[in-house]
């Protein structure tokens, strides 16, 4: 098992400061009953971080035993790099939110040069960053559309195509649409982790199920053509 935690959000801003870091995980390990956590990130940047002082209470940290590797999530390569300037240990994951039909780390790079919305970087190119530097990214809200509008699973008014698609592969792999969307991530040469974000052991199953399929690169472009996106 390993045990991996956040912290930095706190109601209406976000704290890096070296004591909200030091007493998160002091609660985190309290409450979990642990005298340490495998990894910690920190949650979504903090605009007033100053790196050194952040640095300082990971370091802490590492020192005391209370957390083995590091991370972050929702950075962009120009705030890792900020951050890892300051901090003697490597900074391993970038917790992202990736799902089939929630593309922004893949579609800049789709259709480079192209007068399209598709082709504007909204992430500074984290995905090749990560992969550039041994980041792995950890992709969350893999089943849905949007920032928390709901599962595309289903949803067959805005993504019948997709849905489609879905149902046909998960047919041909005998797995579940859900073994699908976690196949399209998984397949990627970047070696993403899923964070399913369930409780139920069903929808562990079946996601762990659809990791272990070999999506052609036909079917991957496919799904993501599928979703509305453009092939140029």
């Amino acid at each position: 098992m390993i045990l991996q935690s956040k912290c930095g959000i706190r109601p209406g801003y976000y704290d890096f400061s070296k004591e909200h870091i030091l007493k998160s995980v002091d609660g985190i390990l309290q409450r979990l009953h642990t005298e340490y956590l495998d990894i910690l990130l920190l949650h979504r940047p903090d605009a007033l971080m100053e790196p050194e002082e952040t640095a300082e209470a990971l370091q802490i940290l590492f020192d005391a035993g209370k957390v083995r590797y590091f991370g972050v999530s929702n950075h962009n390569p120009a705030q890792i790099e900020l951050l890892q300037r300051a901090f003697g240990q490597k900074l391993l994951f970038n917790q992202m939110q990736v799902s089939v039909a929630h593309t922004p780390l893949v579609d800049s790079g789709m259709a480079v040069n192209m007068f399209i919305d598709q082709s504007i970087d909204r992430t500074g190119s984290t995905l090749e960053y990560c992969r550039l530097n041994n980041i792995t990214i950890q992709a969350w809200s893999p089943f849905q559309k949007g920032f928390f509008e709901g599962p595309f699973l289903g949803d067959m008014e805005k993504y019948p195509d997709l849905n489609h698609k879905c149902e046909e592969l998960a047919e041909k792999y005998s797995v579940t649409p859900t073994g699908i969307a976690v196949a399209w991530l998984t397949r990627h040469p970047a070696n993403m982790q899923v964070i399913l974000g369930t409780t139920k052991a069903s929808r562990v199953l079946e996601g762990c199920a659809g990791s272990d399929i070999p999506l052609t690169r036909e079917e991957w472009y496919g799904l993501y053509q599928a979703a509305g996106n453009m092939i140029p």
